[in-house]
């Protein structure tokens, strides 16, 4: 049975492709045609939502001010429809929208959410806020709107960065961290994978390893590495260099065991963001040289490695220089300058291997 519910709404002249109408309304009134979906996976690993975590503390004192007498909200919630609304309007700009609730509100809360959390627990029921609703086509574009309207206020980067596989048409700019992103998830979220559970992103914040650092990774090998010759073909990228990168840390994992198991970034440089980063250009350094692609390969060529590394205790020879196990930091500095040290070792240890032959 159909549920529906409207407004009357003025539409500012805008998109001719994402009809754009504001209208006022109560909290109980949003509640039925909206609602916040945080993001999150899905027993498949596929992303669901894209909202940020609530800041309690933030509600709160917006809830308190709102109780008070002469109280005002004039900032405007935003909210995504991508079906069962229909709007008419006028020549004038104004006319009504209809909102089909028989499903459960078809609207998603864009920007705004904290503002919609905290009116929902005040005493007034009849406070009205300013919506602005707009209508996409697709759920991929709700979800680029969403990162383009609240560009002006930062998101936490590792929420960003998990969208934007899902998101189409985006610039130049952003489609290398994209596809770094979806190889990413992949990873983390793939059965069979070395790497599953253990990345740490914005809906799996229990992992230990940064995914901004496994990003960097495979960034780096794109750019001018292994994963270079699928830089422009999405799927052989996922499914090629994410088995590539899973059967390396594989090797990594069984190589460094104690350093690996139970550890995290403060207890171990070798989960921290400066040794994965670092390890990748270990994985470039035996692809090239050995055409390194399988576990046992790249097994082979980390033994040098053995007996050579301090990733929790000890200190780092690095020639003209020694640096306590801890000291090492996620700045290119540091970065440069293990790598530097992994691959010279991994090279000077395949040179005598190859001498004994």
């Amino acid at each position: 049975m159909s549920k529906t519910i409207s407004f009357s709404v003025l539409a500012p002249n805008q998109s001719d492709r994402f009809p754009v109408f504001c209208f006022t309304a109560t909290a109980d009134q949003i509640a039925i045609i909206a609602r916040i979906e945080r993001a999150g996976r899905d027993q498949g690993g596929v992303l669901q939502g894209f909202q940020r975590p609530q800041i309690a503390g933030h509600i709160d004192n917006i809830a308190d001010y709102l109780d008070k007498e002469y109280s005002i909200l004039p900032n405007a919630l935003v909210v995504g429809f991508t079906k069962n609304v229909k709007v008419k309007i006028g020549k004038d700009g104004s006319g009504t929208v209809s909102i089909d609730t028989s499903k459960g509100p078809p609207g998603w809360i864009v920007d705004g959410q904290q503002r919609f959390t905290a009116l929902s627990r005040i005493k007034n029921r009849n406070f009205q806020i300013v919506v602005t609703g707009f209508v996409c086509p697709t759920i991929q574009e709700l979800q680029r709107q969403f990162i383009l309207i609240n560009s002006a206020r930062p998101l936490p980067k590792a929420l960003v960065y998990e969208l934007l596989p899902q998101v189409p048409d985006l610039p130049p700019a952003l489609m290398t961290r994209a596809l770094a992103s979806r190889v990413t998830e992949t990873l983390n979220y793939t059965e069979g994978s070395s790497l599953r559970g253990i990345i740490k992103q914005q809906t799996n914040p229990t992992g230990v390893i940064a995914d901004v650092a496994m990003q960097k990774l495979i960034m780096n090998s794109m750019s001018d590495g292994a994963l270079r010759l699928y830089a422009k073909e999405p799927k052989k990228l996922v499914q090629r260099g994410g088995t590539m990168i899973s059967e390396f840390f594989h090797a990594v994992k069984h190589t460094f065991r104690d350093e690996w198991d139970g550890h995290t970034p403060k207890t171990s440089r070798l989960v921290h963001g400066t040794g994965i980063v670092s390890m990748g250009y270990v994985m470039e350094t035996l692809n090239s040289a050995t055409n390194a692609m399988d576990r046992d390969d790249f097994a082979a060529g980390l033994r040098p490695l053995i007996g050579k590394t301090s990733w929790t205790k000890g200190h780092w020879d690095f020639g003209e220089e020694s640096r306590s196990w801890n000291s090492i930091q996620n700045v290119p500095r540091d970065v440069r300058q293990l790598s530097m040290y992994l691959v010279q070792v991994v090279k000077r240890g395949a040179r005598r291997s190859t001498a004994r032959v």
